[in-house]
């Protein structure tokens, strides 16, 4: 492989969360640039073992499946353990619950919490010593325009991904004299299969056209009122991996079309 056309050959990352969506598109992303990936989710099926083996073989790249429940801090350790060498870790995996503050149910709390932030402080405490040894390192947190922002109902995900964005300020502060990284995406609404399926019960909800309901509801805050895309997301992520964001730590990166900026 040429470093040129593959600038992350001989690369190894670690992605949380990537058996579909944001994660996968950042898999795939990374693949493309020549890392090896390790997917993960909490699932343990022949599927997705073999959509591991489908990116390694498009991208000729090796890549693997590990199955690891975030929410059980250890088991997000051994992923990493498991995975041998991170030199990449992209921290995705997460999960939302809507609710009232006082209707929130104590137990969503507490695994949007394990696995929206501490599964990422657990990952990172394993991946840092890795990256040392290896000289190189760049940490991906995948935050939110919520990390940034809030909105109502949403209280352990607003704080988890606020949680995040400080997670990353202080790691990039505690290797900042080191090759390392850390920084956060905070995308806006991404069009993943899982928000794709919610729009046509959106359409029967609000009686609109699935243009009108994308734009009118669901886009409602993101000034761009288009989806950012799962390849837009991995494009970012490989972008913060480059020798170009060697500079680039400690900082968010907002992909929203304009959310944030109102």
């Amino acid at each position: 492989m040429s470093t040129i056309s593959h600038p992350l050959a001989s690369k190894t990352a670690v992605i949380t969360g990537s058996n579909s969506g944001i994660g996968l598109g950042i898999a795939k992303e990374l693949a493309k640039a020549g890392a090896d990936v390790v997917l993960n989710s909490y699932t343990d099926r022949d599927e997705d073992h073999a959509l591991a083996a489908e990116i390694g073989k498009e991208h000729g790249v090796t890549a693997r499946y590990i199955a690891a429940d975030l929410s059980d801090g250890e088991a997000a350790r051994r992923l990493v353990t498991e995975a041998g060498a991170c030199d990449i870790l992209v921290n995705n995996a997460g999960i939302q619950h809507v609710a009232p503050l006082q209707d929130f149910p104590t137990a969503k709390w507490n695994a949007i919490i394990a696995i929206n932030l501490s599964s990422a402080f657990h990952t990172t405490a394993e991946a840092l010593p890795m990256m040392r040894k290896a000289g190189w390192g760049r940490v991906v947190n995948i935050a939110s325009a919520h990390g940034l922002t809030a909105s109502p109902y949403k209280s352990a995900y607003i704080a988890a991904k606020h949680g995040i964005v400080g997670l990353t300020k202080t790691v990039a502060l505690e290797t900042a004299e080191e090759p390392i990284t850390a920084n956060a995406i905070c995308p806006g609404y991404v069009l993943t299969p899982l928000v794709e399926a919610q729009i046509p019960d959106t359409m029967k909800e609000y009686d609109m056209d699935r243009e009108t309901v994308i734009r009118d509801v669901m886009l409602k805050r993101q000034p761009s009122k288009e989806f950012a895309t799962t390849e837009q997301m991995g494009g970012t992520c490989v972008f913060l991996c480059s020798d170009a964001a060697a500079q680039i730590t400690g900082t968010t990166i907002s992909v929203d079309g304009g959310w944030t900026a109102l």
